[in-house]
């Protein structure tokens, strides 16, 4: 864990993981509503695998530092409340900051999941990063109107409640240049291996390797 400070004074912790060898290029993780629990931080540790800098801040640091939500029904109304409360312009700085952190790497790419699906395209619209990856973003709709500043693409189960096709063909009508990726038989938060009710493995894994050719166009 390291410590950053956004650009309102407000310092938060993060999961940095650096590759072994020589560096491509960084990468911010932004988290779903749960925090930077094992997962977030395995996702990391995967990115830094394939040679990228990778860091995920702690957004809900704002709130309660080490704030984490478990996989069980409660934690999950507790978890939808607290983000969608949430400062969205305060997210963005806090990966900012994390963008800035690994900025030493060169180019620097958010990949987000959930909650940080949806931040993943804000962040394309309104801050500076080389390329997005949004999973499963449930709020992407609500700003389908927003222009990308760099190459996005989304990764999006069919079985996903939080994003019906109605919602999906929406965005995709209002940003017909974004790849919006679908696959058969995933639920919301697919590329999860910690959560085996809903993991998909062949999508988990085709996901995967779209983004890594994703980001070896656009960040090395």
């Amino acid at each position: 864990m390291v410590r950053l400070r956004a650009r309102d004074g407000h310092e938060l912790d993060a999961y940095l993981a650096r590759p072994a060898a020589g560096v491509r290029g960084g990468v911010v993780i932004a988290q779903e509503m749960y925090g930077i629990n094992a997962y977030l931080r395995s996702v990391c540790d995967f990115y830094a695998a394939h040679g990228y800098l990778a860091i995920a801040p702690a957004l809900y640091d704002r709130r309660q530092r080490g704030l984490i939500y478990d996989y069980t029904k409660d934690d999950h109304d507790r978890a939808q409340h607290t983000y969608k409360a949430w400062d969205l312009d305060a997210a963005l700085d806090d990966l900012d900051a994390g963008r800035s952190a690994v900025g030493e790497a060169g180019k620097v790419a958010l990949v987000g999941f959930c909650w940080g699906g949806s931040l993943a395209w804000l962040a394309a619209c309104r801050r500076t990063f080389a390329c997005t990856v949004a999973y499963y973003g449930s709020m992407m709709p609500d700003y389908a109107g927003e222009q990308s500043r760099c190459p996005v693409i989304a990764h999006i189960g069919d079985k996903d409640t939080t994003l019906p096709p109605d919602r999906i063909k929406h965005f995709c009508a209002a940003q017909p240049s974004v790849p919006v990726y679908i696959y058969p038989g995933a639920q919301h938060g697919f590329d999860n291996e910690n959560r085996t009710a809903r993991h998909d493995p062949a999508a988990h894994r085709l996901a995967r390797e779209r983004t890594l050719t994703f980001l070896a166009q656009h960040i090395g």
